[in-house]
C-alpha cells in the first residue's frame, strides 16, 4: 500500500519507507481530531504522548541517541503527511524537530574542528543534551527564535538579551513565535549576549517552562493554523543555569556555517505541511464532485465543463508544488553536494513561494468548484490553513525579490571575477 509521505517521497529506500509507516500509523488520530483543533484554535494534547509512544519526536535523532535515525528526507515526508491530515499539527511537529538542529549542526561543527579545546565540551554537552532529550527521552521541544522586531535587512532581529550573572544568565525579552508555548516539554530560546550586536553574539538557553520569570504571551488568533500552541513568551529576569547554555561567542554562527540550506537548513520541511494540506483540499473536493450527482441525469457533479476546469487547474498546482519540493530536496540531500549553497538558498527563496502560492490556489479553486452547499466544513477550513502559507515567514513576493538580488550580485561578481563568499556568508546569518 502507498503511503501518504510517498506521494511526496516517491523513491523511498527500506529504512526510510519504515520510518514513513511509523508515521502513517498516528495519521488516523491526527486526522480524527483536526476539526477541534482548527475550531478550539488548541493544541491537541494527546498528540505529545502518541507522539512520543511511537518515536516520532526523535525522527531525524541519530539512533545513537534514542532517535529513529531520519534525515531532512524523513521530516519532507512526515511533514507532508502529517500536513494532509492536520496543517496545525504539522507545523507544530515541524517546528520540535526543527530545535534538532541545535543539536546536530553543533556536532558537525565539532567533527569540523570550528572549537577549540576550551569550548569543545561545552558544546558537546549542549548538543547532546538536545539530542538525547528529542531522542531517548521522547520529549516535545519548543524553539523559540523569531521575534516581532524586524529590521530592513532581515526577517527577524534578535533583541531578547543575555546577562551574564554569577553561576548563569538572565533573560529578557518577548518571543512572538514558537509553537508548543505551554505545550512543549522543554524550551529552547534564542538570544542575544548583551554587549554584542552581531550575530557572533546569539547563544541558545534551554528554558523551564514553567520557571520563575517565564510567561506565556497572548494566544495567537490567526486565519489558519490555529492549533500550533504559538502564543510565544515573555521573558522577565529569567534565570538559565551555565549548564542548560551555549553562549560561547560565536558558536551560533560556527554551527550554522555546516547547514546546507538557508539557515538551520530543514526549513523546506514546513512548506511540505502546506502541500500536504493542498493534496487533501483538492482530494477533498474530488470526492464531493464525483459522489454528488445531478438530479436530472444522475451524472457526478464533477462531469460539468465548469468544475472539470478547476480540477485541472488543481492538478496542474499540486504537481507544481511536489516538483519543486522534490527538486529542493534533491539540492539539499544528495552527496556529493550537486550545487553551492548561495544556489541551493537561492532555489528555496523561489520554491516556498511556488509551493504556498500554488496550495492557495488549490483551496481556492476547491471552494469554487464545491458550490454553495459544500463551502462550509473542509474547504472553508483548507482555504484558512492555506492562507497562512503566503503569508508565513515572509511573502513569495519578497522571496522572489531576494532570489533575483542574489542572481544580480553573483552575475556582478562573476563579472569581475570575485567569489561569491559574502554573499553566501549573508545567506547563512539569514534568520528562520
Amino acid at each position: 500500500m502507498k503511503l501518504t509521505g510517498e506521494i511526496l517521497l516517491e523513491d523511498m529506500s527500506e529504512a526510510e519507507r519504515a520510518r514513513a509507516q511509523v508515521v502513517e500509523s498516528v495519521l488516523p488520530a491526527v486526522r480524527e481530531a483536526a476539526r477541534e483543533v482548527d475550531a478550539r484554535a488548541q493544541f491537541h494534547m494527546p498528540h505529545v504522548r502518541h507522539f512520543s509512544e511511537a518515536g516520532l519526536l526523535g525522527l531525524i535523532i541519530p539512533t545513537e541517541y534514542g532517535g529513529l535515525g531520519g534525515g531532512l528526507r524523513d521530516l519532507a515526508a512526515a511533514c507532508f503527511a502529517l500536513g494532509s491530515a492536520c496543517p496545525s499539527t504539522a507545523l507544530a511537529f515541524f517546528f520540535h524537530c526543527s530545535a534538532a538542529s541545535r543539536g546536530l549542526l553543533a556536532m558537525e561543527a565539532l567533527e569540523a574542528g570550528l572549537f577549540n579545546d576550551e569550548e569543545a565540551p561545552v558544546v558537546r554537552q549542549f548538543a547532546e543534551r538536545v539530542l538525547h532529550g528529542m531522542g531517548r527521552d521522547g520529549f516535545w521541544f519548543a524553539n523559540f527564535a523569531s521575534e516581532s522586531v524586524k529590521s530592513e535587512k532581515a526577517a527577524v532581529t534578535i533583541s531578547t538579551e543575555a546577562h551574564k550573572v554569577e553561576g548563569g544568565y538572565l533573560l529578557n525579552g518577548v518571543k512572538s513565535f514558537g509553537t508548543g508555548t505551554g505545550v512543549a516539554d522543554k524550551y529552547l530560546v534564542t538570544a542575544s549576549l548583551a554587549g554584542y550586536d552581531t550575530a557572533e553574539g546569539l547563544c541558545t538557553f534551554f528554558v523551564d517552562r514553567d520557571g520563575d520569570g517565564v510567561r506565556p504571551r497572548a494566544p495567537w488568533d490567526a486565519i489558519g493554523m490555529r492549533g500550533t500552541s504559538s502564543g510565544g513568551i515573555v521573558l522577565e529576569n529569567c534565570f538559565v543555569p551555565d549548564e542548560l547554555a551555549l553562549a560561547i561567542p560565536g558558536a551560533f554562527t560556527r554551527c550554522m556555517q555546516m547547514s546546507r540550506g538557508s539557515f538551520v537548513g530543514n526549513q523546506m520541511a514546513a512548506v511540505c505541511g502546506y502541500a500536504g494540506a493542498a493534496h487533501s483540499a483538492y482530494q477533498n473536493v474530488l470526492h464531493h464532485l464525483t459522489e454528488k450527482k445531478f438530479a436530472d441525469t444522475g451524472k457526478p457533479i464533477g462531469t460539468a465543463p465548469y468544475q472539470q476546469e478547476l480540477i485541472g487547474k488543481m492538478m496542474v498546482d499540486l504537481q507544481t508544488a511536489i516538483l519543486w519540493l522534490r527538486r529542493q530536496l534533491q539540492l539539499e540531500t544528495s552527496e556529493p553536494p550537486i550545487a553551492s549553497k548561495h544556489e541551493v538558498v537561492k532555489q528555496w527563496r523561489l520554491c516556498k513561494g511556488v509551493v504556498a502560492e500554488c496550495g492557495f490556489s488549490i483551496a481556492t479553486n476547491a471552494l469554487k468548484a464545491s458550490g454553495t452547499s459544500g463551502t462550509m466544513g473542509d474547504p472553508a477550513r483548507f482555504l484558512r490553513e492555506l492562507t497562512m502559507g503566503i503569508v508565513q515567514a515572509f511573502p513569495a513576493e519578497r522571496g522572489r525579490l531576494m532570489a533575483a538580488q542574489m542572481e544580480v550580485e553573483g552575475a556582478e561578481q562573476n563579472l569581475f571575477g570575485v567569489a561569491d563568499k559574502a554573499a553566501e556568508k549573508s545567506a547563512e546569518k539569514e534568520p528562520g
